[in-house]
């Protein structure tokens, strides 16, 4: 199947489908540690969208200290059965029981790009003098603030610039270079 027409869409649309949802599983994750507002419009969505499949997973994997693992283990869960497909399909030589294994990198790294995009989208938004009460605007700011409080200790605004964020993703860039490739190699991940 590695050399059929079909391989790439449909591997494109388990990756697709697959790590959207893990992504939304996970931002709900990092919504609850930073401790946002869930009577955000975004938060619901992200709640109605989790909710159907964390519920029974709360009754197996209890919550620890206002830290959400059940999510944190879904999100693991999905990005497993993703890469395992993506595996039958893409290196059926290629053993997927190791699937759980290669998700914990996988998972670093998209929670990372999570914090990129958003200090990111955070900045773009500065730009454009958005409505401070935007439901998006303060997620970004709830999102983000727990790394940019400490970027700005270190570099504060300079004539009214704010560089932090530049800091900010210079060092997430960097935390990826340096932890995903010894992951990768650690767990044996094939991708």
């Amino acid at each position: 199947m590695t050399n059929s027409y079909f391989t790439s869409p449909i591997v494109f649309l388990v990756q697709t489908l697959l790590g959207l949802f893990t992504a939304v599983v996970l931002l709900r994750f990092l919504l609850q540690l930073v401790r946002a507002d869930f009577y955000n419009p975004v938060s619901q969505f992200v709640v109605k969208v989790t909710t159907p499949v964390l519920r029974p997973l709360r009754q197996l994997i209890p919550g620890y200290a206002g830290v959400d693992l059940a999510a944190l283990v879904l999100a693991w869960l999905i990005k497993s059965i993703e890469l395992a497909i993506v595996a039958l399909i893409v290196a059926p030589q290629v053993n997927s029981l190791g699937a759980p294994a290669w998700a914990l990198p996988e998972l670093l790294s998209l929670t990372i790009n999570i914090f990129i995009f958003t200090v990111l989208i955070r900045v773009v938004l500065s730009w454009l003098n958005p409505d401070p009460y935007h439901p998006v605007a303060g997620l970004l700011d709830s999102l983000t603030d727990p790394v940019m409080r400490p970027a700005r200790r270190l570099l504060p605004p300079v004539g009214g610039l704010d560089l932090s964020p530049v800091l900010v993703m210079i060092a997430l860039v960097l935390l990826k270079m340096l932890l995903i490739p010894p992951l990768n190699l650690i767990t044996g991940n094939p991708f």
